[in-house]
């Protein structure tokens, strides 16, 4: 699939609220054809100069809406993640076996509506992790497409500059993934095969929407970081997902293969 209709139906697959955050890749893929063609435009001429200033221009304004959309994700998780381990640990001081108001059916009925609020937590920050993704390969497309139809040599700079942003950086979100995973793991832990089906099925009822959205962004990813005939010293590493600790936990508890 090109990656014009992949990023179409990825942000199809997305959170409503995030559809227009993504790469206006097709504009920009229009303003390469308007460069290249265009007889008056010659490499090294005032009217190349311009319209590459142009070009140039709006890849800084979609680095710009990208970092400002990233941070703001990024600092409600770390809030988010707080509140959630907040909530447990009241859970537990109030209802717990060993807590004010021991109840056990207290106690199952809060936790699981936490459960279901940490498996929309942790398929979010994987969606955020894959916008990352998506976006820089986009990037990286868009330029390699500039400097091949122009004679530009925009690439290289550029993208070294796209390594250096705030969008690009996911280590906070997936060191909060680890977190998430070792919480479910901690909290919720299954120790038979029916509490497995059980715990699935509750993932499924109470994240329907973000796990569907979750399991398109993981195949997207091995996508875009799979080695191919176009791999390159630009390309994101290729992503091995059964042995991702990333999205371990959503394979463990997802119904749907993901390879």
């Amino acid at each position: 699939m090109k990656f014009g209709k992949r990023l179409k139906q990825q942000i199809q697959e997305t959170l409503p609220g995030w559809r227009d955050k993504f790469l206006s890749y097709k504009e920009l893929k229009k303003l390469v054809r308007s460069i290249s063609s265009a007889p008056t435009l010659v490499n090294g001429s005032f009217e190349y100069g311009r319209a590459e200033e142009e070009f140039v221009y709006l890849l800084n304004n979609e680095i710009e809406k990208f970092n400002a959309f990233f941070m703001e994700q990024e600092e409600d998780f770390v809030i988010r993640n707080k509140e959630l381990q907040q909530r447990i640990q009241r859970v537990i001081d109030k209802w717990g076996p060993k807590g004010n108001h021991p109840s056990e059916a207290d106690y199952k009925e809060e936790m699981a509506k936490i459960r279901k609020d940490i498996v929309d937590f942790h398929g979010e920050m994987v969606l955020l992790v894959n916008y990352s993704n998506v976006n820089y390969t986009g990037l990286a497309k868009i330029l390699k497409k500039y400097d091949k139809r122009t004679g530009g040599l925009l690439r290289l700079p550029f993208i070294q500059k796209v390594l250096q942003q705030p969008f690009f950086t996911t280590d906070l979100i997936s060191k909060l993934v680890k977190q998430c995973e070792s919480t479910i793991d901690a909290v919720f832990p299954v120790e038979d095969e029916e509490k497995t089906r059980e715990a699935r099925e509750a993932i499924i009822v109470a994240g329907e929407g973000i796990f569907r959205n979750t399991v398109a962004a993981l195949q997207s990813m091995q996508e875009i970081r799979r080695g191919s005939s176009t791999y390159g010293h630009f390309s994101l590493p290729p992503l091995n997902l059964p042995d991702s600790e990333l999205i371990q936990s959503v394979q463990l508890n997802s119904p749907i293969p993901t390879v």
